[in-house]
């Protein structure tokens, strides 16, 4: 397969709900250096804009793969809101006609189910079967005396916060607040993300429960910074909330780009997310 010049690179702006990547095909073509293209095409102010870059890609083990880059050029890996958009991608640009879709990533093989408008034949929202969580330390990616990190006490620069660390196939530490507003996530999210118990740092989440059905959350996202919403982080943080009796499947997070809706299934312990994806518009970088 050849590779795509990065001087002269088709390119797509989607988003579920805020949480934005710049798309690019590359079922034909590879691009070079991902990393590099990530950093240089992120900035908001002095390029396109996004949390990263997605590449969506042949596969042999599944219908499509997808390659994530964060803000910083770290390679993720897995993004709830950037698969459901993978699928409306793939479904709107008519790279397949198939409503259940079988995505490959770095934390294996996720099941997307479309949800197609029938005034529009185009995607609207998408189900992701993001798989089983894990609350296992060693999955998890983070270093504790007991086999989970269950709301342990971790001291930090403004004052001990509890975190229950969770894998939806990237590591997450959850931490329960009485209330979010006026709270100031530069101030404690950049320490989180990076504390020396992680083994490759980690996202984190801030969230209060509104009742046993409804959380509020913002995310602190792992090469990053604060995003709109993160798919995954929801995940944990609805799980988190779960496990520790706080709240009841379904489970609708509230994040600042727009709601997701997270259930987890009684027989396979599976957690379904269900949320939209849009297409803002499509383009060509040519860096000058």
């Amino acid at each position: 397969m050849a590779n795509i010049n990065n001087s002269h690179i088709t390119f797509t702006k989607m988003h579920g709900i805020g949480n934005d990547y710049i798309y690019i095909d590359c079922t034909e073509r590879m691009i070079d250096n991902p990393s590099e293209l990530s950093i240089a095409m992120s900035p908001r102010h002095t390029s396109v804009g996004s949390d990263g870059i997605i590449l969506i890609c042949r596969s042999e083990v599944a219908d499509f793969k997808m390659r994530i880059f964060n803000a910083d050029g770290s390679e993720a890996m897995m993004c709830g809101n950037g698969s459901r958009c993978v699928g409306k991608y793939v479904y709107d640009h008519k790279l397949t006609d198939k409503t259940e879709v079988t995505l490959e990533t770095l934390s294996g093989v996720k099941h997307l189910y479309l949800h197609v408008n029938n005034a529009t034949g185009k995607v609207d929202e998408v189900t992701v079967n993001m798989g089983a969580p894990s609350f296992e330390c060693e999955k998890v990616g983070v270093d504790y005396v007991a086999a989970e990190m269950i709301e342990a006490p971790i001291a930090t620069s403004t004052g001990e916060r509890h975190i229950t660390g969770v894998s939806m196939g990237n590591p997450h530490g959850v931490v329960f607040m009485d209330s979010l507003d006026g709270f100031d996530i530069s101030s404690i999210g950049p320490e989180l993300e990076k504390h020396r118990m992680w083994h490759d740092r980690a996202n984190i989440e801030f969230a209060e429960i509104i009742d046993e059905h409804t959380i509020r959350m913002r995310v602190w996202e792992r090469g990053s910074g604060e995003t709109f919403a993160c798919g995954t982080g929801a995940c944990a943080t609805a799980v988190a909330a779960i496990r520790t009796r706080r709240a009841l499947s379904p489970v609708t997070v509230k994040l600042l780009g727009g709601d997701l809706t997270i259930s987890v299934d009684s027989v396979t312990g599976d957690v379904m997310m269900k949320g939209g994806a849009t297409e803002v518009f499509c383009g060509t970088y040519c860096p000058c």
